[in-house]
């Protein structure tokens, strides 16, 4: 995989016509387009096809969390948008996520094209062990342990990958093998301010620990030049 093919720019605009701005300029620079709540919600669903027709790959990130037949059909409609990755929340359960990978991939056989890679998103980046504690009722676990565990089961179910913080790459690379994708936020280059992000993982860090992407939004959509932004974080992978 190149350089640039690990990198997911985050699409995290308002408007249609600020995403395919920032899609004209970096297609030739990053790997992948990730359109969530924000940018979906506000877009609408055609902002993938328009992302597409602009030679751009997505990761739809709407972190799926539902009965599982209801995410079983919702991963069709987004097997038919072809999307290159789509996530679902591992706190919907063994069977969700199997429905998930069964739907989507039948949906994938019967178009004749390549099945999305299906993420779990395991425990949410901004959840602390207190919180896991004392909202959640998981007492009996650290939140590393759990997202491992997590982790297992939805390779288990079917899945390709998670999305989890830095801070897992290395004990899911373990228990999950060389095959599982990991896809990671929370990376800043070195040259980024942190901004409200407390603990920075460098690019050319999670790929060392195991990291297949990384997510990255606001060092290169608020540079100044985004595509000599987008350059920098390739050439501190490849070096």
């Amino acid at each position: 995989m190149q350089a640039k093919d690990r990198i997911v720019l985050a699409l995290d605009v308002d408007t249609r016509e600020e995403a395919i701005a920032l899609v004209k300029q970096l297609t030739g620079y990053v790997g992948v387009f990730k359109i969530g709540m924000q940018l979906f919600n506000s877009a609408g669903p055609n902002i993938v096809h328009q992302v597409h027709d602009l030679g751009g790959k997505v990761f739809v990130d709407l972190k799926l969390h539902d009965i599982p037949n209801t995410v079983g059909s919702a991963g069709k409609v987004l097997t038919r948008m072809n999307s290159f990755m789509f996530n679902v929340h591992a706190a919907g359960g063994r069977e969700m996520m199997r429905k998930a990978a069964q739907d989507s991939s039948a949906e994938a056989l019967k178009m004749g094209i390549d099945a999305p890679l299906i993420l779990a998103v395991t425990v949410l980046t901004s959840i602390s062990e207190k919180e896991l504690a004392e909202e959640m009722f998981v007492s009996d676990m650290k939140v590393e342990d759990l997202v491992v565990k997590w982790a297992l089961m939805a390779q288990e179910s079917g899945l390709g990958g998670v999305v989890c913080s830095p801070q897992e790459i290395v004990p899911i690379r373990q228990a999950c093998g060389p095959d599982f994708k990991i896809v990671t936020p929370g990376i800043r280059p070195l040259w980024s301010a942190a901004n409200d992000q407390k603990r920075i993982t460098t690019p050319r860090q999670a790929l060392d620990q195991g990291a297949d992407y990384m997510v990255i939004g606001r060092p290169i959509v608020q540079a100044k030049n985004p595509c000599e932004a987008a350059q920098m974080i390739i050439d501190e992978l490849e070096a």
